[in-house]
């Protein structure tokens, strides 16, 4: 069965990304022709980039790059969860992606972001840093706003174009997935 991993993408304490990551475990394990799992960044404790040679060569040194790279290659796709922070991603989700290369090759990817407006710009660099791992980004995208979509901007309130965004989204990140399939058996 097509396996696809919810990536949270924070670490802050009191973060938001929490409620939206289990929004959209919740919504997606209401399917029953994919398996999903929620990968917390935070049971992940990757330091600054610390293996001596690059991810391409896929001779990690380190237990904590083993231990992430079994878990990122066990999946056929992913759904990142990030904030957008002054303009970009998350520091520690783009440490995270860092770490590896070919555990990311020929899978399928789709965002969802929150932000003072929605997390936009975060996606931007990060469709970029995905296309270079060769992964294929889905063009649905779901985007909250701290000022709409959060009471007070710490409780998770989405709106149904939210709902219906992430219905699509889904749908899109399980079918590149899937028709990404034959080359992740060529490459392995």
């Amino acid at each position: 069965m097509t396996r696809i991993g919810i990536i949270l993408g924070s670490t802050r304490p009191k973060r938001n990304g929490e409620q939206v990551a289990n929004w959209v475990y919740e919504k997606a394990s209401q399917r029953d022709d994919v398996t999903f799992e929620l990968v917390d960044l935070r049971d992940y404790p990757l330091p600054h980039l610390d293996e001596p040679l690059p991810p391409t060569l896929r001779q990690y040194q380190k237990e904590h790059t083993k231990k992430w790279a079994d878990k990122i290659a066990s999946f056929d796709g992913f759904v990142f969860v990030t904030p957008e922070y002054n303009h970009s991603t998350s520091g520690v989700l783009k440490n995270a992606i860092d770490f590896l290369y070919t555990e990311w090759n020929n899978k399928a990817v789709g965002f969802v972001s929150y932000g003072g407006v929605g997390g936009a710009r975060a996606v931007e660099h990060l469709r970029l840093i995905v296309g270079e791992l060769q992964m294929a980004d889905v063009r649905q995208q779901v985007a909250m706003s701290l000022r709409t979509e959060f009471e007070d901007f710490s409780i998770l309130k989405p709106s149904e174009y939210s709902e219906q965004a992430l219905e699509i989204l889904l749908d899109q990140v399980v079918a590149w997935s899937r028709a990404l399939a034959p080359l992740r058996k060529t490459t392995a």
